[in-house]
């Protein structure tokens, strides 16, 4: 019997993620991400630190958009993972768009046998004038 590899733990955890996103699950979206989770996001404020203020940001993203199937969808998915430590990147098509408009980094850590979020970071393209 194969066990399950760490790629495969994480995306699943990222998964459930998502799906707590498109729920309105705050509960569910929370549940992996760790106490001191650091966040830089698109909207303000420069960067995002705890589980408390990582909360209200959600709470704002929902004020902009009622959960659908639509409203947080991660494209692109790739994991990189060590027995501790891992990180995944995605695009992200976000409420409702047709194409991915966003960037999704996460960072992981592995304690007491589970994978928990460290570090979240949202980012957008901008077109520079030349």
């Amino acid at each position: 019997m194969r066990m399950k590899s760490h790629k495969e733990d994480i995306q699943s955890l990222i998964r459930s993620w998502e799906c707590a996103i498109q729920n309105g699950d705050m509960e569910g979206i929370l549940a992996h991400h760790s106490e001191s989770v650091l966040m830089f996001d698109v909207p303000e404020s420069l960067q995002t630190v705890g589980i408390d203020d990582y909360r209200k940001t959600w709470e704002l993203f929902f004020r902009y958009g009622a959960p659908s199937q639509e409203v947080f969808v991660i494209e692109d998915l790739r994991i990189t993972a060590s027995d501790e430590v891992a990180f995944a990147t995605g695009l992200l098509r976000i409420g409702g768009s047709s194409e991915p408009v966003c960037r999704l980094t996460l960072g992981l850590t592995k304690r007491n046998g589970q994978w928990q979020i460290e570090h979240e970071h949202h980012s957008a393209p901008h077109q520079l004038n030349s």
